[in-house]
């Protein structure tokens, strides 16, 4: 479902100014590159409407790595188109061709304005100063409600994501996402801990560190040194990790690492997480274990092995949470490979579990694999993977009951005297479960969105802890 996004901006202009509508779709990337668009909207003075029909332009930022993804954006331009009229359309969706070349959104859309694909916000500028052109040009310093080098964010004032690379290096065979963001990119070690501090500075309590391969980061340079407050710093994971956790400390913040794939580089990070320095969660993308399935996936890391990392991670840091996500019935995927990928499940003991069904995304090469499932047989695979993984998690949040965790707040009505909504080390934003917190027992504790409190965990309701304010 779209959502227009709409950042606080000033009141009280002298006169009208031009007014961009803005939808954000797709995941955490896509995110950051509306950030981006939307810092420099605002440095250029213009402001956002909360309605297509509201305002002088439409930006709509697609993903198309799914089908229903690509249904979502291709309705959600033909509404904008419908209600304003005016659409200019970037994107994964943008960089995206239809059979015969032709680009996808012009065929289905031919009266949008511009089409661009993702990361591509100067040509997105361009495209608004044509069709709408900026009314000043103001120090980014001075836009309201911004983090200063770090731009307008979308996310609560509380959490931001942090991308530290585009694109990338793999070609597995279930993704097109390398052939509309490219190839990997990593950004400028000094920019990424310029944008984190301004964060922190700005009131951040939890750095969502993001990317399409974060253990790959610096491999396009070769691991560069590059330069952060006159000292030099090697453009890898580990050193840019050390060094965000460094910037944290001061004020008390998470950072939190996502989409790291299973490389034995990894393992050099683990120690930091043992030592409360960042937080011990890892976001791995395993897709799926039985060695032949992986093959045919090209996935970058064997699975041979994966088990006995994951044991190693957990020697050296006992308070590891694991998440991942995986694909059931990839074509060719026997009965006995996809038992094998439960019983990976269970003895790997996956904190937290996503599943697809496989999809045969248009321009995936594993499309022209042989054995490809019938429909159902892929969602019934779905559909018991889910009931394997559920159990998991549920024994591994029972564990939980009776100890006291450190709960980042989210949500805390009447400053928490109803009890209130937050996270763990153990729960990411929208992707995890959540902490239901109860109305505290001292009539003198409050609770306030954004700052942290002790919780003593009560009870595991589903994918959710329940725990009460001490």
């Amino acid at each position: 479902m779209s959502e227009v996004l709409v950042p606080p901006s000033s009141a009280g202009a002298a006169q009208p100014v031009p007014r961009v509508g803005f939808v954000s779709l797709g995941c955490p990337k896509a995110l950051t590159d509306s950030e981006l668009i939307l810092t420099q909207l605002s440095a250029e003075g213009y402001q956002t409407s909360k309605t297509f029909e509201g305002a002088d332009l439409v930006i709509v930022n697609t993903c198309g790595f799914i089908d229903d993804a690509v249904k979502e954006s291709l309705d959600t331009i033909g509404e904008a188109l419908a209600e304003n009229g005016k659409v200019i359309v970037t994107g994964c969706l943008g960089a995206k061709q239809a059979q015969g070349g032709e680009n996808l959104v012009r065929q289905m859309h031919p009266s949008v304005l511009a089409v661009t694909g993702p990361h591509a916000t100067q040509e997105v500028m361009d495209a608004v100063h044509q069709h709408l052109p900026k009314p000043h040009d103001p120090f980014i310093d001075l836009v309201p409600n911004a983090f200063g080098d770090a731009g307008i964010k979308l996310t609560p004032r509380h959490y931001a994501y942090l991308k530290i690379s585009e694109g990338c290096n793999h070609r597995c065979t279930f993704c097109i996402i390398p052939s509309m963001r490219g190839d990997l990119v990593s950004r400028p070690i000094g920019d990424v801990l310029k944008e984190a501090r301004a964060l922190f500075e700005g009131g951040v309590k939890e750095l969502l560190v993001i990317s399409q391969d974060t253990s790959a980061y610096g491999v396009d340079v070769k691991y560069r040194t590059g330069f952060w407050d006159g000292k030099p710093v090697k453009t890898r994971m580990l050193e840019l990790v050390q060094a965000l956790s460094e910037l944290a400390e001061p004020h008390g913040a998470w950072v939190r690492l996502h989409y790291v794939y299973p490389y034995p580089s990894v393992d050099e990070v683990l120690p930091l997480m043992a030592s409360g320095r960042v937080l011990p969660y890892l976001d791995v993308p395993f897709q799926h274990s039985h060695p032949e399935v992986l093959r045919r996936m090209k996935r970058p890391a064997s699975g041979e092995k994966n088990l006995e990392r994951i044991q190693r991670w957990r020697e050296i840091c006992p308070e590891l949470v694991i998440r991942s996500t995986f694909i059931a019935g990839f074509p060719g995927e026997t009965e006995e490979e996809f038992q094998h990928l439960l019983d990976f499940v269970r003895e790997a003991q996956i904190d937290r579990a996503g599943c697809f069904a496989y999809s045969p995304v248009e321009g995936a090469t594993a499309n022209d694999l042989p054995g490809m499932l019938p429909a159902e047989v892929r969602e019934e695979r779905r559909a018991r993977f889910m009931a394997v993984a559920e159990e998991v998690s549920i024994e591994r949040l029972r564990r939980r009951v009776g100890a006291t965790m450190q709960v980042l707040v989210d949500s805390a009505p009447a400053m928490g005297r109803r009890g209130g909504v937050g996270r763990s080390y153990a729960d990411a934003p929208e992707i995890d479960g959540v902490v239901r917190l109860l109305p505290p027992e001292k009539i003198s504790k409050t609770l306030k969105v954004g700052e942290f409190t002790r919780a003593r965990i009560v009870a595991a309701e589903g994918h959710d802890l329940v725990a009460l304010p001490i």
